[in-house]
C-alpha cells in the first residue's frame, strides 16, 4: 500500500478547479465537504486531490495552513479507500468547514466516514 501523496495527485489546475466548482457534486461530513467530478480522462489519468480553509473562520495564515496540513495528512493516509474502490479517475476538493478547531483524531475518523459516504453516492450513481 503507498501512503504518499505525490506531485502527480496535486489538484493545480485552474481550469480544473473552475470545473469542478461549476459542474461538480458534493458530500458532506461535518465539518469536512468534498467536491468531487470525474476527471478528464485525456488529461488525468490519475485522481487529484486539493484541499481548502476558509480565511472566513481562520483569519492566521499559520492557523490555516496547520488544518491544510491536517486535512492532506488524512487524505495520504486514508486515500487507499477511495483508490481501491474508484472505477475511473476523480478530481476532488477537500473542504473545513468550521471555526471549531477538531483534534487530529476527530478530523481523521470524520475523513474516513466522509470516504466512505462518497463511495456510496458515487455507487448508487452508477447503478442508475
Amino acid at each position: 500500500m503507498n501512503f504518499s501523496y505525490p506531485k502527480a495527485e496535486k489538484l493545480k489546475s485552474r481550469t480544473a478547479i473552475n470545473l469542478l466548482f461549476s459542474e461538480g457534486k458534493s458530500v458532506s461530513k461535518y465539518p469536512l465537504r468534498l467536491v468531487y467530478r470525474k476527471a478528464d480522462v485525456e488529461y488525468d489519468k490519475n485522481s487529484k486531490m486539493g484541499v481548502s480553509v476558509s480565511k472566513k473562520y481562520f483569519k492566521k495564515a499559520v492557523d490555516r495552513n496547520y488544518f491544510k496540513r491536517v486535512l492532506r495528512e488524512t487524505y495520504r493516509l486514508n486515500k487507499h479507500l477511495l483508490m481501491d474502490n474508484l472505477p475511473e479517475p476523480y478530481v476532488f476538493m477537500f473542504f473545513y468547514q468550521t471555526k471549531d478547531r477538531l483534534s487530529y483524531e476527530e478530523i481523521n475518523t470524520k475523513t474516513v466516514q466522509l470516504f466512505e459516504k462518497f463511495l456510496l453516492e458515487i455507487n448508487h450513481q452508477n447503478k442508475k
